[in-house]
Formats: C-alpha cells, structure tokens, sequence
C-alpha cells in the first residue's frame, strides 16, 4: 500500500544548491592526526562495531583517572551515566599532568583590549588555580557548592573556573554582556553561594559595568553570601562593602598547593544557562568524566593541534564554546590558548589580524557573523599583515554560507588552510558534526559529517529518515558522553524540550538535509523555518544567496504573516562598504536569488539595514527582527542585544 502524504508542515524545502568540493592537501594530512577517510572510517567502524570498547579507550587516552571506571555507559533513556565509578578531576587534567613536561610553557596568551598583555605558563597557572580553590576553601565552598562567574575575557576567568573543578563546586558563568537581571535570574535559580566578578571589563573602549551590576542584583540574590572581585579597570583602591571582597586579598595569603577533589565520573562540572527567545532561561547540567572526555579529544582531532599550535577561539567564556574550546580542551591537550578581551574592531578594524600576525597563531576559531563583518570592511585590512602563521580555520556558532566560507578560506586562510565548519550545540557539550582537517573533503557551507561515534540523523516527524537533499528534523539517535544530562532542578522541561518529539532520540531543535555523499546541510533552527504557501524554507539557505550577491556583507531572512501566502519572506541586508542602496538593487538582489534558488525564495520585501540587532556573541536576534517585519512592538528581553540604537534605526527605516 502506498504510503499516506504527509502534509506540508512536517517536510523541509531544501533550495541551496553547492557543489564545490576542496580536498585536503597531501601535505597537511601527511602531518595529521588523522590523515585520511581510510582513517575516519577505520574509527567509525570501531565504535559501531563496539561503541562501550571505542568510548572506553578514548577516555582512557584523554584523562588520568585516579581510580578507573567499571561501567562505559549505563543508559536509561533519556538518562545517561558515563565511566561510571570512574574518579578524576578536571583541573587536575588540565594542569597537574603537564607540569613535569610544560611548567613553563605558555597556557594562555592574553590581550587585554587597551592593549596590555599578558603570557600565563603552566606553572604559574597552575598556582594561580591553586590559591583561588584555597580561597573558595576558606569562604566555606565545599564539593557540590554552586559558583557564580561574572567576568570578562581576562586569565582570571579560566582561573575561576579551573579552581571549582579543583574542589568540586560546580561553576556557572555567566556571559559578561548579560544584565543585572539575567545574572540575579541565573544566581538564583543555580543557587549559588559564592560569585566571582570583577570591577569591569574593556569593551570598544568604555568599560562594562560588572560590579555595578552585581550591586544592583545582590540585595535580590537570595542564597549569595559573598562576592569576589578582581580589579581589572579602576585605579586605586577598590571601593568594597557588606559581602564584597578583594580578589587580591582572598589569594594572598593561599597555599600554592591545593589537593584536587577526586570526584565520581557524572560529578556536575557546570552548569550553564541558555538565554533562549522567550521564558525561563534553562540551566543546561553537564557532567565531568564525559565531557572532559570529548572536549579533550575534538578538540586535538578537529583543529589537528599540536605541542607547538598557538590555538585562538575567539569565543567568550560565557558560551560552552568558550568553555569546551578556549580553557578545557586547549588545556587538556597542554596547548597555549589565546584570550582576548574586546572588540574585534577595536580602535580598529585589523585589531584581529594584528593579533594573528603578531603572536604567530596557528589556529583560528571565530563566527560566521564575525567572518560576515570582516567581509564587509574590505580585504584591504586582512591584506596588510602576514597571516601565513595559520594552518586551521574554524567556524562555530550558525550555518556559515558558502561565499562567507570562501572568503575566510581564500583571503584569512591564503588557499591553503582547511576550513572546519563545525555543529554542535550547549547541550551537545562538543563538537558533533565536522570536518577532520587532514581526512574529510569539505564543501562550502557544509558541517561535513558525524564525528566518530556520534550518531546524527535527519528523520521526519515519525521518525523516518528522509530521503536525499530533503529537509527534516536533526536528531541525535544514540547517547554520547559529553551529552548534557539535566536542566537544572527541572528534570521535567529535560525530557520535554530534548526527548520528547521521539522518544529516546535527542531532538536538536535543528533543520537539516543531507546531500547524496551524506553530508549535512544544516538549515537553521526549526523556528526559523518558514511556511510560504505551503513550503516550509529554511531561512538560512535564502540568506546565504543574498550574500552570495556582491553587493551584500550580510543578510537576515524572517517571515511576516501574509493573507495569501501564509508568510511573506522579509530580507533585512547590510551592503559592502562603498555600495549604495536603490531600488534598483533591490530588484536586483530579488533576481539573484530567484536564479539561484528559485522564485518561491524570492523575498516579498527587501529592506536595506546598516547593521543587524546581534547579541554581543554576534548571533543575530531574529525574534527581534521578527517583530519589526510584522510592525509589533518588541517584547522580552533585550538585555543581550550588542547596540540597542540597530533596532531603534531599523524601527525608524520602516517603510
């Protein structure tokens, strides 16, 4: 019997069309740590021959554990426990084992946006991690404790995280941008009892206000007896009352020894909060053996880092990739870790590409929107310094389109650097979808293909597989050990928001296709997935014609209630430097992707916009955009947004 038709809102319409193909060159993967699909297949066929055999041996290879572990994974779904019975300690495995090797290796190069610098070894970092869990000691923090972190991208910000691990208490850190709202929202839900903050932080030359926010939270902060400052912007001496305290004077007077807390494999590690468009922001509850387990290993396997790598994610340590991918994983694998505190564009637009050439980093990890920006501004300024230091490029945060990808591959990385274009998400705990850099060929736009051991698949509503370049419902279909294991103190909304759409199998929110060599195409979040007269159209795959055009930097794509269609498309676009906007260029632009795509993606309105609302991360805020399309007032939180005078302009611009 034939089957039944499905309707229309349970299908994707894949429409972007990518056929260039870059192998990796023989030279690159002759060095790799894996250096072929020989050697891609040879470990996938290992796991799914054995998958307990194939976890077991990688985290025997990435951590010291001080008293082994029994059980690879004990699964009930949708609960998982890794390593069980296994005791380690994570600080212990970023620090304490290379001292007899690294001591005075360089940890984490650090550049302060003003300017300052700063190169922290093994050693010192070591000490520094020690005497603050000495301090957290003292003020009473015991294994099990929450630990808030509000700091900017300095050293101590690794520091304060390295040092919870160390006894045990579980760190929340919350993203420096965020308000006094979102932080007392976070402290108070995560129950902590002690936050570690600093007076400011550099931001596009002014200072954000860290302590006087923590000020204006604390009398709401129900469960917080004491705050820990770090000076980082005033001069003299620190103005502190009631339940603050100086950094400097907590660590003082510290041991430089602090004997690590061994605890049990599924220990929480952190706890870290997704903002979310609307509601109640979720504690996202990882745990440590698992995580530090694929942390450590993506992290040497995508990026291909060596001893001698200088390794720099842009990311803020407020994100799980700032977490997984500027201290744990770096650190784990004993590499030197940059952190930079500002603005990419600050005081000018090559502040990155000086720091690239400056300090001969080797690996680049940023953002689509980030590539986006400097695309805007001009070769001109990636052209003036030497970036032949780099032999990785990576890309994290949102689908990355295609003529981005090329740009960062031709003009950043010289023709010669692999692009990794990575998928993974805060409660995927590290990467899942990726090219190896020295196996896979890559395709512009595309995260390639599942880790080895990761098990990705793109299925309808009922769980089928949908057929080639169709899209469905991104699903992870089997556990894996850096999985998230909780929303803190909220076990229900768990179950509901990941595993409920098909039970058992974790519902990654994600739109996706996969093209006839099985490589994923991921189309955006299923929110952002439109219905125009009855084609359910990523946002994603119109966006990146637009800025495929040469006209465009970059471009949002959001729907608008429409009588006849159901959803209009709105195209916000920021043009290129020297380009002028017209009707003309409009027509033009609605041309261009009806050619490249088809003219059911055509936009029904295209509105020229000189920046877009992003979170300082640089995720755009579709919601927000959303709202302006439809002529609504915006509501819910806007504490996030990077410049608050985009959306006021935009509103002005309203045609």
């Amino acid at each position: 019997m034939a089957e039944a038709p499905r309707p229309p809102s349970q299908e994707f319409h894949s429409v972007l069309a990518e056929n260039r193909v870059f192998p990796p060159s023989p030279e690159f993967a002759s060095r790799a740590h894996i250096r072929s699909m020989e050697d891609y297949r040879r470990l996938w066929d290992e796991a799914e021959r054995d998958p307990d055999a194939y976890w077991g041996a990688r985290a025997r290879e990435e951590l010291y554990w001080k008293e082994p572990f029994q059980t690879v994974l004990d699964w009930k779904p949708p609960h998982a426990r890794w390593f069980v019975e296994g005791r380690t300690n994570l600080a212990y495995n970023c620090l304490d084992r290379h001292l007899d090797k690294r001591r005075d290796k360089t940890a984490i190069l650090f550049e302060g946006e003003p300017g300052d610098r700063r190169k922290v070894t093994y050693g010192e970092l070591a000490r520094d991690v020690n005497r603050l869990a000495n301090g957290l000691r003292s003020l009473g923090v015991r294994k099990g404790d929450r630990v808030g972190i509000y700091l900017p991208m300095i050293p101590e910000a690794a520091v304060a995280m390295l040092a919870c691990a160390r006894i045990g208490a579980v760190h929340s850190v919350v993203f420096g941008g965020f308000s006094a709202e979102a932080l007392l929202e976070r402290m108070n839900d995560a129950g902590a009892r002690v936050l570690l903050t600093a007076d400011g932080g550099w931001r596009k030359g002014a200072v954000v206000p860290l302590l006087e926010n923590v000020r204006k939270a604390l009398p709401q902060m129900n469960s917080l007896e004491r705050v820990v400052v770090f000076q980082r912007t005033t001069q003299g001496a620190l103005q502190l009352s009631g339940k603050e305290l100086a950094w400097s004077e907590l660590v003082s007077k510290q041991s430089d020894t602090c004997e690590p807390e061994w605890v049990e494999s599924e220990h929480p590690l952190f706890i870290l909060y997704t903002s979310g468009s609307t509601g109640k922001p979720k504690g996202v509850l990882h745990t440590t053996g698992g995580y530090a387990v694929n942390a450590s290993l993506t992290t040497r396997w995508v990026f291909d880092l060596k001893d001698e790598d200088v390794y720099w994610c842009t990311a803020d340590v407020g994100w799980v990739t700032g977490h997984s991918y500027v201290v744990y994983g770096p650190l784990m694998n004993g590499a030197t870790t940059v952190i930079y505190e500002g603005a990419p564009n600050h005081p000018g637009p090559d502040r990155f590409w000086d720091l690239i050439a400056r300090e001969k980093i080797t690996i680049l990890y940023t953002a689509p929107t980030a590539i986006r920006a400097f695309m805007r501004l001009g070769d001109e300024h990636p052209k003036r310094h030497d970036l032949s230091s780099l032999r990785v490029l990576g890309s994290v945060g949102e689908p990355i389109n295609p003529e981005a990808w090329m740009w960062y591959r031709d003009v950043i990385g010289g023709g010669r650097c692999p692009v990794v274009d990575t998928w993974w998400q805060t409660e995927t705990g590290s990467i899942m979808l990726s090219p190896l850099p020295g196996a896979t060929p890559t395709k512009p736009g595309s995260a390639t293909l599942p880790l080895p051991g990761i098990h990705t698949e793109v299925l309808d509503r009922q769980g089928n597989p949908v057929p080639a370049n169709q899209g469905g419902l991104l699903f992870v279909t089997r556990p894996w050990p850096s999985m998230l294991r909780t929303v803190y103190g909220d076990p229900d909304r768990y179950v509901r928001t990941y595993f409920s759409e098909l039970p058992g199998k974790y519902f990654t929110g994600d739109g996706a296709r996969r093209d006839n060599d099985g490589y994923f195409w991921l189309m955006g979040r299923v929110d952002d997935v439109v219905n125009v007269a009855g084609h359910r159209l990523g946002t994603a795959e119109v966006e990146s014609a637009l800025v495929a055009h040469k006209a465009v930097s970059e471009a949002a794509v959001v729907g608008r209630p429409d009588e006849l269609k159901g959803t209009a498309l709105v195209a916000f676009v920021t043009l290129k430097q020297g380009v002028a906007p017209s009707p003309e260029l409009k027509k033009e632009l609605g041309a261009h992707v009806t050619k490249e795509i088809g003219a059911i993606a055509r936009p029904d309105e295209i509105r020229f916009a000189e920046g877009l609302p992003k979170t300082r991360s640089g995720k755009i805020m579709r919601r927000l955009l959303r709202d302006v399309a439809g002529g609504k007032q915006t509501t819910g939180d806007v504490t996030t947004l990077e410049d608050l005078n985009v959306l006021a302009t935009l509103r002005n611009n309203e045609e």
